[in-house]
C-alpha cells in the first residue's frame, strides 16, 4: 500500500475536494470483479466472474423448446396464439450507488462523522467503475426529496453524484425527526432507475434495515440485479467507553451517563453485535453480502480485500 493510501478518513462534513481526489486510490480497486472473499459474504456458492443481465429485444411466435416463463401472455390474448419474448445479453453492467446521508449518519466519536466516511467509500466505488469502463450513477439520502443520477459512462456522472453527496450532507439536521424516509423508502425509489443486471452498493449505518418492508424491498431488488451492502459503524456504537461518568446529549436535552456498570456495558455491545449478525444472515437470504466498515479505520484495504486491482 502506498503511503497516504492506508489512512482513516478525517473530518465532520463531506468536502468535495477529498471526494474528487479519491479517483486516485480508486485505481486500487476493480468493483467490477469481485473475489472469493466477497462471494463467501454472500453465504452462498456464486462465480467470481460477474455475469451479465439480459433486456428485452423482440416477440415471436412461440415454438416447442421455449421458456414457457417467457411467454407475453397479452400478445398471446391479442393473436390468439402463443408468442414469446426474445432477450439479448447487455454489453455493460451499470454500476449504481446509493449513499444514505440521513441524521442518524451525522455521527462520529473517532477520526469523522460517518457520513463523511460512507461519501468517501462511495467515491472510490464511482470512480473505480467508471475507471474500467462501466456507466455509474445512483441515487442520495439525507430528507425527504432524494436527489438520483442517471447511469453515465462519464466523470460528470461521478462529478455530479459528489455534488449532491456534499450539498444533502450539510442540509441534514441531526436534529431533524420528521420528513426523514425510512430505508424501505429508500430502497422503493431506488426501484425507479435500477435495470435487471446493474450493480447496485447500499451504503448505510442500517439501523433500519431490519423491518418487513426493508427486507421485502430488497428482495424484490435482489431479484434482478447483483446487490452488496456496506455497513458503516463507529466504536461508540460498538461499546461504551470505558468505566465513568459522561454527559450525552440529543434533540430533547443533555444526560448522564455512567458506564461503570459492567453489565450494561456488555449488554450494550451484545445489542450492537446481535443487529449485524442478524443483518449478516437475513441479506445472505438474498445473496447480499454486508461488507462493515467503521469510522476507526481506512476503507481502502478493507475494500481491496473484496475487490482487488489485479
Amino acid at each position: 500500500m502506498q503511503s497516504g493510501l492506508d489512512e482513516p478518513v478525517y473530518g465532520a462534513t463531506i468536502e468535495t475536494a477529498d471526494l474528487i481526489a479519491a479517483r486516485f486510490a480508486a485505481r486500487y480497486l476493480n468493483v467490477t470483479r469481485a473475489s472469493r472473499a466477497l462471494a463467501h459474504l454472500a453465504g452462498a456458492k456464486r462465480s467470481t466472474r460477474r455475469g451479465r443481465g439480459v433486456e428485452f429485444d423482440e416477440v415471436r411466435q412461440y415454438a416447442a423448446g421455449d421458456d414457457v416463463r417467457a411467454i407475453d401472455w397479452r400478445v398471446t390474448a391479442r393473436s390468439g396464439e402463443a408468442h414469446t419474448k426474445l432477450f439479448h445479453e447487455e454489453r455493460e453492467r451499470p454500476v449504481l450507488v446509493a449513499v444514505d446521508l440521513r441524521p442518524p449518519m451525522q455521527f462520529g466519536s473517532v477520526n469523522c462523522f460517518k457520513s463523511v466516511l460512507a461519501a468517501r467509500v462511495a467515491s472510490l466505488l464511482l470512480w473505480s467503475a467508471l475507471d474500467r469502463g462501466e456507466r455509474v450513477g445512483g441515487m442520495v439520502f439525507a430528507g425527504a426529496d432524494p436527489q438520483d443520477v442517471r447511469p453515465r459512462r462519464s466523470r460528470r456522472a461521478v462529478l455530479s453524484m459528489i455534488g449532491d453527496m456534499e450539498q444533502l450532507g450539510r442540509q441534514a439536521d441531526p436534529q431533524t425527526t420528521t420528513d426523514v424516509p425510512s430505508f424501505a423508502d429508500q430502497l422503493k425509489q431506488l426501484q425507479r432507475i435500477t435495470r435487471p443486471g446493474s450493480s447496485l452498493f447500499l451504503i448505510s449505518d442500517f439501523h433500519d434495515g431490519l423491518d418487513d418492508a426493508s427486507l421485502d424491498a430488497l428482495r424484490r431488488l435482489a431479484s434482478h440485479i447483483q446487490i452488496t451492502a456496506v455497513a458503516i459503524s463507529d466504536p461508540l456504537e460498538q461499546q461504551l467507553p470505558s468505566a465513568g461518568r459522561y454527559v450525552v446529549a440529543d434533540d430533547k436535552g443533555r444526560y448522564g451517563l455512567n458506564t461503570g456498570d459492567a453489565s450494561l456495558r456488555k449488554r450494550y455491545a451484545e445489542a450492537f453485535a446481535l443487529h449485524q449478525t442478524t443483518l449478516t444472515q437475513r441479506y445472505q437470504r438474498f445473496r447480499i453480502p454486508v461488507i462493515g466498515l467503521s469510522t476507526d479505520s481506512a476503507p481502502l484495504p478493507v475494500l481491496q480485500r473484496y475487490f482487488p486491482a489485479r
